[in-house]
């Protein structure tokens, strides 16, 4: 099985990786959906799953918007809302399930056992069976991990999945409380249940997970074994305490939970948010300067370069070249625009991490920059017009010199990648 699904995720595209992966996930989400309905009812389940599906598209968009600087593939992000969904929630069920049993029967006490589960064995076997959809990726895509705005946003997608099935355990067995003792809607503890969960805390999850993502990230980009191996742990640690500090919210008093959802996760939510702005903004300013190289080398044109770097002539350009040539133009700029992005931290951890770090370095470059050589006869006058009319070069500045006009008329044959030599151009 290892060996199956490492060739497979090995490949850059393809239905094959698509089937094993759907594969792989489909039996523990039959499993774990099984078990759901079991303990919900049908009736239970059918309504916790329609309430829990309302934060997912949020959640999904805000950390894709994250990641958008450099935006990685839609297949691994789906894979992490999969692994958190599906095998993930079945090991934390099975696991906390054995472990409250185990304490109640050691202590003869099921109220403790309930509370200890809670506190301190569903904190650590949650965060740990999610952490394990980011050692996937790292072990079998490690390329796709770039550093902490990847980790930010697959550790987001991987709790968001673990939340939707939790929350239709816990709105599902409200619902079926309710409908066993009649209560009314406004005060059913349905309603209270998703006010809780859906209203004030959809976050609650991606914040304890996007720690470890940080954590795993940042330790991609040190050089020194200790750090490399200490940093995700310690990101590890701080979900798990986290998440812990959240579940014995209720035992601190009557407003112990609000105490702690206003001292605490509101103010880390927020610093969440800053970081998640900052990193975006750190990331384009690194696509601007190590971009601005391949301009010089003539790779690209002058006027590509802030385009690149900006978000709004991002989405402009793409809208242009749909408007001129459809949508199969739209997706040729947005694929050069990833692949840029691509570049530019390609080189950019290989100039801050040396050789070492980056030991395809060459051959990944060649790759990228004859893709982009392919589409930029579509890609660059786009780009080009919305670097003008997003003001961020003056007005007299022509975008596509006469010299240059022939150059983007017709798509240079492949063979041009290898004249130009880019891997020693690039890095003097």
């Amino acid at each position: 099985m290892y060996r199956a699904l490492a060739d497979v995720l090995a490949r850059p595209s393809g239905r094959a990786r698509a089937c094993v992966l759907v594969v792989l996930l489909a039996v523990p989400g039959v499993a774990i959906l099984e078990l759901v309905r079991e303990q919900t009812g049908t009736p239970g389940f059918l309504v916790g799953l329609g309430l829990a599906l309302l934060p997912v598209p949020p959640l999904m968009a805000a950390f894709r918007w994250s990641g958008r600087a450099a935006p990685g593939p839609w297949g691994q992000s789906l894979f992490c809302f999969g692994w958190g969904a599906w095998t993930a929630a079945l090991i934390a069920i099975l696991a906390n399930s054995f472990a409250t049993q185990w304490i109640a029967a050691a202590t003869a006490d099921p109220t403790d056992a309930d509370q200890l589960g809670s506190v301190a064995i569903a904190p650590v076997v949650e965060e740990s069976a999610k952490a394990a959809a980011l050692v996937l990726v790292l072990v079998f895509r490690r390329r796709r991990l770039a550093g902490p705005a990847d980790g930010f946003v697959l550790a987001g997608f991987t709790a968001t999945g673990f939340a939707f099935t939790e929350n239709i355990l816990y709105l599902g067995n409200a619902f079926d409380d309710d409908l066993s003792s009649g209560t009314g809607v406004l005060d059913s503890l349905t309603a209270a249940t998703f006010f809780v969960r859906i209203v004030l805390s959809p976050f609650a999850h991606p914040l304890f997970t996007v720690l470890t993502g940080l954590g795993l990230g940042a330790g991609l980009l040190r050089s020194r074994r200790s750090a490399r191996i200490g940093l995700p742990l310690l990101g590890l640690a701080c979900a798990m305490a986290l998440h812990a500090l959240w579940n014995s919210s209720s035992e601190f008093g009557e407003y112990g939970f609000y105490v702690v959802y206003g001292c605490v996760m509101v103010p880390a939510f927020g610093l969440l948010l800053w970081l998640a702005v900052r990193t975006r903004r750190r990331l384009l300013r690194a696509v601007a300067a190590e971009l601005a190289v391949y301009a010089a080398a003539g790779w690209l044109g002058r006027a590509e370069v802030p385009a690149l770097a900006s978000m709004p002539a991002r989405s402009l350009a793409r809208a242009l070249a749909r408007r001129s040539g459809g949508r199969a133009a739209g997706r040729t700029v947005a694929r050069y625009q990833s692949d840029a992005a691509a570049l530019a931290l390609l080189r950019h951890r290989a100039r801050r991490g040396g050789p070492g770090r980056e030991p395809d370095f060459a051959r990944r470059e060649r790759e990228l920059l004859g893709r982009m050589w392919l589409r930029r006869a579509t890609a660059a006058p786009a780009l080009a017009r919305a670097a003008v009319m997003e003001d961020l070069l003056p007005p007299w500045f022509d975008p596509v010199p006469a010299s240059g006009r022939a150059t983007l008329t017709a798509v240079p044959a492949p063979r041009r990648v290898e004249e130009r030599r880019p891997a020693a151009d690039v890095r003097r």
